[in-house]
């Protein structure tokens, strides 16, 4: 394994000075390093990862400087347009450094949303006409492939990329911002929102560790996961699925249980589902202010209203929760609410360290989903 440092200051003396990206599980202890280390005015915690690219092309105007865009392989789709449209050699020709966490990459063991990824990570970046190179994983390789990965960049003034696999770096003690301790955990949200829902209410739920809480929850009442759609991949999407949903059932109540990164991610969702107006549609954002399913990394969540944004967006009631008995009265007050309606729940982040994944297949998911759809 490599060291958070050493990589980091690999970097910087090959000409890095700006530090952008959406953080992953397999970067987490490098991300943290650098949250840690590298001031806020160099290092921007993208809303998604083709607003990182963007940025990286922006500084790169100004400053005639490097970016390093850290991502997950899935937000290699986020940024395809930008570094197609923008960055790529037949365009502007902006150079920048991708550093990619292969999640699902073949031959290891991983969740089923990041099987297709992990197959065609590579073979994507041959398709975009991005050079790579994977990453060492001892220190004495890495100064020596850095060395090349520059070298690439200078001569094509435009995006190379490096690629992580897992357990890459070395383990890294991130200095959490305890801003958020609030009274409940997301869990225990989770928990009074189920408790609250009637027979026939529908719930879409956020990826990452929203859905392993919910599934949890489901099984420890006996088991029933027919009412939830576990949205396992495609992180800031939940709402947009909840949405035709929702106008395609009418009679029935909708819950899309999201999370502040996710909603933050792809916010532009929230303008279409208020100018929908669909009035089943209840929309509850559980605020931990991090990106906790992926190392604890910091959102803007708690710098920004997502009440005030929703009402502007033409949600007809907003309200905005912090402790258990909050909780169960707001989630009243949206059941009674005509909506599109949002509930914000302000939470502490952090998880169970014994938190398990769904036994079920996204397949079977879906399938047991539109079973009760149907009823």
């Amino acid at each position: 394994m490599i060291g958070c440092k050493l990589f980091h200051d690999c970097l910087t003396e090959g000409g890095v000075d700006f530090f952008v990206g959406v953080p992953d599980s397999l970067l987490k202890d490098f991300c943290g390093y650098i949250t840690d280390h590298v001031e806020s005015d160099s290092h921007i915690l993208a809303a998604n990862e083709g607003g990182a690219v963007a940025l990286a092309v922006g500084h790169y105007l100004a400053t005639r400087s490097f970016a390093l865009v850290y991502m997950q392989n899935s937000g290699q789709g986020n940024a395809t347009n930008p570094l197609v449209s923008l960055a790529d050699p037949d365009v502007y020709g902006i150079p920048m450094l991708l550093l990619i966490g292969w999640r699902g990459e073949p031959g290891k063991n991983d969740e089923p949303q990041h099987f297709k990824q992990g197959k065609i990570t590579l073979s994507l970046l041959d398709t975009l006409g991005i050079p790579y190179w994977i990453l060492p994983n001892t220190q004495e390789q890495v100064r020596h492939c850095i060395g090349n990965v520059f070298a690439a960049l200078r001569q094509r003034s435009a995006p190379v990329a490096l690629i992580v696999k897992r357990g890459t770096f070395e383990s890294y003690d991130f200095r959490v911002n305890e801003a958020g301790a609030f009274e409940l955990t997301r869990e225990e949200a989770i928990k009074l929102i189920v408790d609250k829902l009637e027979l026939t209410d529908i719930v879409v739920s956020t990826t990452g560790k929203t859905s392993r809480e919910l599934y949890e929850y489901r099984d420890e009442l006996g088991g029933d996961h027919s009412k939830d759609f576990l949205t396992v991949g495609s992180m800031g999407h939940a709402s947009q699925i909840s949405l035709a949903i929702a106008l395609s059932k009418p009679s029935r109540n909708l819950y899309c249980l999201d999370g502040d990164g996710a909603a933050i991610m792809h916010m532009g969702s929230l303008a279409i589902i208020g100018s929908q107006k669909p009035s089943n549609f209840r929309h509850v954002i559980i605020n931990n202010g991090s990106h906790d399913s992926v190392g604890g990394q910091p959102t803007v969540g708690f710098s920004i209203s997502l009440t005030d944004i929703a009402k502007a967006c033409g949600y007809t009631a907003v309200f905005n929760a912090k402790t258990a008995e909050q909780v169960s009265e707001k989630i009243d007050a949206i059941k009674a609410s005509k909506g599109p309606a949002l509930l914000e729940i302000w939470v502490k982040r952090g998880a169970r360290t014994d938190l398990g994944r769904p036994k079920t297949s996204p397949k079977q998911n879906k399938d047991d989903f539109m079973d009760f759809l149907a009823k």
